[in-house]
């Protein structure tokens, strides 16, 4: 039989506490980037081309915010998928503890 157990119990522990913290704090950014919050524009990939060469500059700087944004939101859908994987691995090592060799 086939295991996919690959962690220990206490890697698998920290895992769920660290994906459940990336996921809170970068489901917050994604919300304060798509809603274009003036704290975070340090944090969006613009130059002075931007603003000067464009002829409609706020709007070129909300679709900047919105991509890093999305951005945001993609990577807590990563931190969701390794939470579920350390929860199965949680699963498969209590499983394992109750088996007899």
């Amino acid at each position: 039989m086939v295991s996919c157990l690959f962690c220990g119990p206490k890697l698998a522990a920290c895992g769920i506490v660290i994906s459940i913290w990336g996921v809170i704090m970068l489901a917050m950014l994604g919300i304060f980037f798509t809603t274009h919050s003036a704290v975070l524009i340090e944090d969006v990939p613009f130059n002075d081309d931007d603003m000067h060469n464009d002829q409609n500059p706020p709007q070129t700087i909300y679709e900047l915010y919105n991509k890093v944004g999305y951005n945001c939101f993609i990577a807590a859908g990563v931190y969701v998928l390794v939470a579920a994987l350390s929860f199965c691995q949680i699963k498969l090592n209590k499983r394992k503890e109750y088996m007899v060799h």
